[in-house]
């Protein structure tokens, strides 16, 4: 890895769950990274959070083998089907509705996306068109 600049990593973990035991330790390990040190860092990011939330991780990787990693927020998916309290989306999203949200749910979960690096910039009216789009994509009904 010595003649390698920048590796980047992508992981979902779960809040507070991190662990040297697959998928991270191997993720990790094949890169030549101390897993633990990473589980010890992520799990303290993450103690405020509830336990099992699935949490995406950029993990860059260095030359020398050290890192740096960037914590984003829950799937939109995933904070979707919580406020609609289902376990799964619907098999055909278009025909089948497995729950409903209404838009405040919308709106709490676009400030949640909000915090991301990546939608700093964005206007919160398109976050919220964008987190509809992924309900009626999941087969989620928004209602007013």
């Amino acid at each position: 890895m010595s003649n390698i600049k920048n590796v980047m990593v992508k992981l979902i973990v779960g809040a507070g769950q991190a662990a040297p035991a697959p998928p991270v330790g191997p993720a990790l390990g094949s890169k030549g990274v101390k897993a633990i040190d990473f589980c010890k860092e992520f799990n303290a990011r993450t103690a405020n959070l509830q336990p099992g939330t699935p949490i995406p991780c950029l993990l860059t990787i260095k030359a020398d083998r050290s890192f740096t990693f960037e914590t984003k927020s829950p799937p939109t998916a995933w904070l979707l089907m919580k406020a609609a309290n289902v376990l799964k989306g619907a098999d055909k999203p278009t025909h089948n509705h497995v729950g409903t949200v209404s838009l405040k749910h919308i709106y709490e979960i676009a400030k949640i996306k909000k915090t991301d690096e990546r939608h700093k910039e964005v206007d919160l009216k398109a976050i919220c068109g964008a987190v509809i789009s992924t309900a009626t994509a999941i087969g989620v009904n928004v209602v007013p």
